[in-house]
Parts: C-alpha cells; sequence; structure tokens
C-alpha cells in the first residue's frame, strides 16, 4: 500500500474506488502530475472515472494537507510528498520538477530585517534551471 493511502486509511478518509485510483496514481517519488495528467492515468485504471471527481478528490487531497499543489507559472502539479520537508528543482525549459532537500532551514534564511514584522511560520524556495535533456538540446 503507497504512504498516501496508508495516511488516507490513518485519516479515516472514504476510500471509493475512485479515491482510490486517484491516490494510487500520485503514488511514488517525484510524482508531480497535472490534474489532466491524474485523470489521463486513472481513467487507464478505472474508465468510467468522472473529470469532476478526479478534480474532486484533488481538492479534498490539497484541503486535507496529504497532497501539495505546486505552482510553477505552467499547469499546477499535485505533489503527494506532503509530509516530507523539500523543496522544488524546475525545468525552464520542459517544465521537468524533482524534489530536492537542500542543507539549512529556509525560515532562517530570512534575516530579521527583512521579515517587517512577520511571524515567519513557513517558506518555499524553488530552484530553476534547465534538466540535463533540456541542456543537450540547447
Amino acid at each position: 500500500m503507497s504512504d498516501l493511502l496508508e495516511r488516507l486509511r490513518g485519516r479515516g478518509w472514504r476510500m471509493t474506488a475512485q479515491r482510490r485510483v486517484v491516490a494510487e496514481v500520485l503514488d511514488g517519488e517525484h510524482v508531480h502530475l497535472t490534474a489532466d495528467e491524474v485523470l489521463a492515468r486513472a481513467t487507464a485504471r478505472l474508465p468510467e472515472i468522472s473529470r469532476a471527481t478526479v478534480y474532486n478528490t484533488l481538492g479534498e487531497l490539497v484541503t486535507l494537507g496529504e497532497v501539495i499543489e505546486v505552482s510553477t507559472g505552467r499547469a499546477k502539479r499535485y505533489d503527494p510528498n506532503a509530509h516530507r520537508p523539500h523543496q522544488h528543482l524546475v525545468c525552464s525549459g520542459c517544465g521537468a520538477i524533482k524534489d530536492v532537500h537542500p542543507g539549512g532551514d529556509p525560515l532562517t534564511a530570512l534575516p530579521d530585517s527583512e521579515r517587517y514584522g512577520f511571524t515567519v511560520s513557513a517558506a518555499e524556495v524553488t530552484y530553476r534551471g534547465l534538466c540535463p535533456d533540456c541542456t543537450a538540446r540547447g
């Protein structure tokens, strides 16, 4: 059973066939699928699943904090790695995304003079560049 499925079962989330398929599609390392990619993969496993069900399920998973919605300037992507602190490395060419775990805490990287009185509770850092495939094409 996937980590996401285990977490959802632990929360007592009602596991319909449709919800299970969406969770299974999101399973894996470095998974950052668009809603349409989730729909295509879910439909391959369960042909009767609807677009609305996939989109609604993704919205519920984000609201529950079990999936992170990642905005990269292109279509939103969905990351099931919601409980392990990490940042994202995004290819400016093809849009590929990888989870990265840089050293240090981004919360402490922001000096007090740049906090403007805010109590900072979270930070999102996105690294951008070209992946090896796009670099080779360039």
